[in-house]
């Protein structure tokens, strides 16, 4: 029986470098997103071209409601749910100065990168317990996708800054409490990465990188970050619950 993988914000930028990387390693998906299928049909056609059958549940992770209904879906769909990939986030609507920020901004952010996966990792972790319950083979793992902003401070986005740190503690604190149950928890951590949330700023973080930001000089890629993914996926270390995987070509390691 093949493996289920929950990839929050699956169908776009780096959620779907991650759903690509799981159906090649021969899971199914379930994947949810804001937009409706329809807007992301031919992402969804070409991961069931590789192989995968695909579910796609239109979610907002911040909502408790949606985040039931999300998970009622996959039980009626597959019935099983091995590997949850807490993804989806947003970065402000507007980057400004923190003297200027407002609570609206911050509450939407935090809601969607923070409150989202703290709860649907409850509601997925309080479910493979139960499988695993039912079955001292069964197998499951949540991963976290964070950022380099956990640590790394961005004045003019504070609320993001703020909600990838709450992230990683939600790491340690899950991996804490689901290692009695044998199911690892963690956090995958992307430096700059292409995607929609950093199209706007290409043109200052290709200068940057010109400069000599980044140890690598290029610009992270959605497929570095899924196969990461996939290497937890497989179990390649089952024995490092906690676990942070920088994909930051060396961005964050001190230098002189």
């Amino acid at each position: 029986m093949r493996k289920v993988a929950l990839v929050t914000g699956g169908a776009s930028g780096i959620g779907y470098g991650i759903s690509t990387a799981l159906a090649r390693e021969g899971y199914d998906l379930a994947l949810c997103g804001r937009r409706e299928a329809d807007q992301v049909r031919e992402a969804l056609d070409t991961l069931r071209g590789i192989g995968a059958d695909v579910l796609y549940v239109s979610t907002d992770v911040a909502d408790p409601d949606d985040r039931t209904r999300l998970m009622d879906a996959i039980r009626s769909h597959y019935g099983r749910l091995h590997l949850l990939v807490n993804n989806a986030g947003v970065a402000p609507r507007e980057r400004t100065d923190l003297l200027d920020a407002t609570e609206d901004s911050f509450d939407w952010v935090l809601g969607i990168n923070l409150k989202g996966p703290y709860f649907l990792t409850q509601a997925a972790a309080a479910w493979m317990i139960e499988q695993r319950s039912a079955d001292p083979d069964f197998w499951g793992a949540v991963v976290n996708i964070g950022s380099i902003s956990a640590t790394m401070a961005s004045t003019n986005r504070g609320e993001y800054c703020i909600s990838k740190a709450g992230l990683a503690m939600a790491t340690k604190l899950w991996a804490v409490r689901l290692g009695e149950h044998d199911i690892p928890v963690y956090e995958v951590r992307p430096g700059v990465t292409r995607s929609d949330m950093t199209a706007g700023v290409q043109e200052k973080y290709d200068r940057l990188i010109e400069e000599g930001l980044i140890v690598q000089p290029r610009w992270g890629t959605p497929d570095d970050v899924g196969r990461a993914v996939a290497m937890l996926a497989r179990q390649d270390l089952p024995y490092s619950t906690g676990a942070v995987l920088m994909v930051d070509g060396g961005i964050t390691l001190s230098r002189l």
